[in-house]
């Protein structure tokens, strides 16, 4: 079904992962798609227009927002998927430098770009805006990743915010919160976790099987993710602002 022939998107982050099933699935549904990454080594997905740019700094955004009138002519959509970090070993190690990286990567780099790309679509009264979190901020208590789960709770403040706002506009603002999905980037940042809490267990790493504690018994994949994304973008979502969807196959009780 070709639902968003004629939509003009941006996806951050839309060169592996998460972020290059949502740039297909988009692709697939006719919409118009330019997407980001930091090294110019990123490969987009075929058809899909690229622009090399840091999410996390004002001139990144400026940089996204700029491309994105010069080829698309406007956008319609925007999926803020960029985002991660890396584990300590508990919220006292992690510097200062590293909190402001997360709040950049991970809550800032929104509230940047939806400030440029808003008006444009209160103007034509359209648009749909997905902010990906993660399900992070319904496990707080794992100190290794506080500073991840705080930015990412902050963006979901956000955007409920930031839905109500624009809402009477004609734009919808949602989020969704994926929990373990099988990526490249999600496997060496629990292959990392894993070196972290053997050191303080002064063990030896153990294999990460938590998924097999899933009650669906797998890991997410990217494609679960998109199609979440894909449904909060379309009509079929038109009375849906402000919500939080939690894709976690069961993982975490509360979603």
């Amino acid at each position: 079904m070709m639902e968003l022939a004629g939509k003009r998107a941006v996806v951050t982050g839309g060169t592996r992962g998460i972020g290059a099933a949502v740039v297909r699935q988009l692709l697939d549904a006719g919409a118009q798609v330019l997407t980001t990454a930091r090294s110019t080594a990123s490969a987009a997905p075929e058809g899909a227009g690229f622009v090399q740019a840091d999410v996390r700094t004002r001139a990144g955004a400026e940089s996204i927002a700029a491309a994105a009138r010069d080829v698309l002519g406007g956008v319609d959509i925007v999926v803020h998927n960029a985002g991660g970090a890396q584990p300590y070993e508990g919220s006292a190690d992690i510097p200062d430098e590293v909190w402001q990286y997360a709040l950049d990567l991970n809550y800032l780099a929104s509230v940047r770009l939806d400030a440029l790309l808003v008006p444009g679509m209160r103007e034509r009264r359209w648009g749909a805006i997905v902010h990906v979190s993660s399900a992070a901020t319904l496990a707080p208590e794992a100190p290794s990743f506080l500073h991840y789960a705080a930015a990412k709770a902050a963006l979901e403040t956000y955007s409920r915010g930031l839905a109500l706002e624009l809402a009477p506009h004609g734009i919808r603002v949602n989020t969704v919160s994926p929990g373990r999905v099988a990526t490249p980037g999600g496997e060496q940042t629990r292959a990392r976790w894993a070196e972290v809490a053997a050191r303080m267990a002064g063990a030896p790493a153990q294999n990460d099987t938590a998924h097999a504690a899933t009650p669906v018994g797998r890991d997410g994949l990217p494609d679960d993710i998109a199609n979440a994304v894909l449904f909060l973008i379309s009509e079929r979502a038109g009375y849906l602002i402000g919500r939080n969807l939690i894709v976690d196959g069961g993982e975490f009780p509360m979603g």
